[in-house]
């Protein structure tokens, strides 16, 4: 037990050294339920079903080491799974200490999974779970927001040379690429997944869209019709979220920062105002901008007693629950993953899930349909770095797009499984689009 540190003494005995494997995890006992979730997603997504089995036969990962960082649930699991079918040696984690589902983490390390996942996590536990996946040397990164890829330029460069390259899941994620690619600090190739059209169209759009309202009600139990609804951000994701609050009945305001995204959410028939306009006509707060500081003091100022707030973006850093912790005279448990903050001017204003992702810190995430094409995506991706393992190093831009033959299957491959064919260009349609 010499391996695991002080702070995660506590569940020592949950990690017996006879293990072959290394995972760390809350209760290796969980495993049945955990192993029903991953069942029922399993069930739900033909895209991967076709790709593991394709996987088993070429085993395009054998002898790569695959460090995963993403929403630890079912789905996560499944793509694990996938990846292992086709050789990869895996190392698991979450990417959020609340989304995190100790049941399916201790069912993926049952597989034969290396899983180091701990729900409701410290940040010490968190980041000493993010190292374990990388101090293995992994030859190929999925990262979920940039974590991973932060803490291997910062505390494992002396592993780099291993890295053939990357994917990476998240607007956030890609903006933080963004950043290290233009400053010349990125020393291999990282896919943008996010950007792919089968990712970000379907993903941020319709599951944020319906997984934020899972969330919201299912930690609420209140109505939404009649409510007015504040959606901070009008990027995929704030369409989706505006989209299905409007459907259940809602009346909703929309903020942003960009001119050409607050008309189209005009034009698709939003009010839109600034946040401190909006602050004090909300009833529920949605933010879903991957910035922080959307919500301060100054809107908490002016707020209707009794507001609901959550954030759906990546960080918890958008809602400042850190005012709201040091300035209430009374904080109290409010409901199950719901937080009472009451202050001195007696207004009491509700918080779910910390500020943390509230699709899958208050929920399960986005649907397994939907998860089902990102996931292939991320898969189809990883598989095209090491099949040109080598080949991105050293050409100054190492943000690579996901190729259009890969989203183009993809999609083919979801009609498929609709049972949906779609007409295919004559010869002389294809001449007079494109001409020679």
């Amino acid at each position: 037990m010499s391996s695991i540190p002080k702070y995660l003494a506590n569940f020592a005995s949950l990690f017996p050294e006879e293990k072959n494997i290394m995972s760390e995890i809350r209760n290796k006992d969980l495993y049945p339920s955990g192993q029903l979730k991953i069942d029922w997603v399993r069930a739900h997504m033909p895209l991967l079903n076709g790709l593991e089995a394709d996987f088993s036969k070429t085993k395009p990962f054998k002898g790569l080491k695959v460090s995963l960082s993403v929403h630890m649930e079912a789905k996560t699991a499944y793509l694990c799974q996938v990846l292992a079918a086709g050789g990869a040696e895996m190392y698991a984690t979450g990417c959020n200490p609340l989304s995190t589902q100790d049941d399916v983490a201790a069912a993926l390390d049952r597989s034969g999974v290396n899983v180091f996942a701990l729900h409701g996590a410290t940040p010490q536990e968190y980041e000493h779970c993010l190292r374990k996946v990388l101090e293995i040397g992994p030859n190929i990164i999925i990262d979920d927001g940039g974590d991973l890829v932060n803490l291997m330029l910062t505390e494992f460069r002396d592993l780099i040379s291993g890295v053939i390259g990357g994917c990476e899941e998240t607007t956030t994620g890609i903006l933080r690429l963004r950043r290290l690619n233009a400053a010349k600090e990125l020393p291999f190739p990282m896919m943008l997944v996010n950007d792919a059209q089968c990712k970000h169209f379907f993903d941020n759009r319709y599951g944020t869209g319906q997984s934020v309202w899972n969330g919201i009600n299912r930690a609420t139990n209140l109505i939404v019709a009649g409510k007015t609804v504040v959606v901070a951000g009008y990027g995929w994701c704030g369409k989706g979220v505006s989209m299905r609050a409007k459907g259940l009945g809602a009346k909703v305001i929309v903020t942003e920062i960009d001119p050409v995204k607050a008309i189209e959410a005009v034009m698709d028939g939003f009010q839109v105002m600034t946040m401190k306009e909006a602050a004090p006509k909300g009833d529920l707060f949605v933010t879903v901008t991957g910035c922080d500081d959307v919500i301060t003091a100054e809107h908490f100022a002016i707020m209707k007693d009794g507001a609901i707030l959550c954030n759906a973006g990546h960080f918890d850093c958008e809602v400042d629950v850190a005012y709201l912790e040091k300035s209430a005279v009374k904080t109290s448990p409010a409901r199950e993953n719901i937080k009472a903050y009451t202050m001195e001017d007696g207004k009491t204003f509700y918080v779910i899930a910390e500020g943390r992702l509230v699709n899958l810190a208050a929920g399960d995430g986005h649907p397994a349909e939907i998860m089902d094409m990102s996931f292939a995506i991320q898969a189809l991706s990883a598989k095209y770095l090491a099949d040109h393992r080598g080949q991105e190093r050293g050409k100054g831009d190492m943000l690579l797009n996901v190729p259009e033959e890969i989203d183009r299957a993809v999609a083919f491959r979801k009609l498929a499984a609709w049972g949906i064919s779609i007409d295919k260009l004559t010869e002389k349609q294809r001449l007079y689009l494109y001409g020679e």
